[in-house]
């Protein structure tokens, strides 16, 4: 039997184990743009986008003033995040590059352009737009061709 989720479903938020909570809650919140939305004392915030109730979850409950996973290590690599279109991407992005936070990643996906870094804990972190379905690059038999493309950063920036 094949089991498929409804089509609307999506990831409601994220949650992590942090090192320095107020680190953590000003990268998410003066880069990233989202808003602390609850904080509970020193041990875990919830911030988000518009009105939702969170989208990402802070913790030091297990990780406080800890270190993150060495590579090769199992764990999350990395969590992306949609903004609706290109200009609060680039926004985003001119962000990140004036507060020096290199850039590890970018590529044209054909469906979207994303760029990508690391947060303070060093867990991944993608910033993207996806294009109007209309306009992703798909094979003759109607399945998508996933491209790598590199990014054009200075002409997404232009956009800022």
């Amino acid at each position: 039997m094949s089991i498929t989720a409804p089509p609307e479903t999506c990831i409601g938020h994220v949650h992590l184990k942090v090192a320095d909570l107020d680190r953590a809650i000003a990268f998410y919140s003066e880069i990233l743009g989202f808003t602390l939305t609850a904080r509970y004392g020193a041990g875990a915030a919830f911030l988000a986008a518009g009105s939702y109730h969170h989208h990402i979850g802070l913790n030091t409950w297990e990780s406080a003033d800890g270190s993150p996973p060495p590579p090769g290590h199992t764990g999350l690599y990395h969590t992306a995040f949609l903004y609706p279109d290109r200009k609060p991407l680039a926004q985003t992005l001119k962000r990140a590059i004036a507060a020096g936070i290199p850039i590890t990643g970018q590529a044209d996906h054909g469906t979207s352009e994303a760029v990508y870094f690391r947060d303070p804990d060093c867990n991944g972190v993608e910033i993207y737009w996806d294009r109007p379905q209309q306009e992703w690059p798909r094979a003759p038999d109607g399945s998508l061709l996933p491209l790598n493309e590199p990014l054009d950063i200075d002409c997404l920036l232009a956009e800022a």
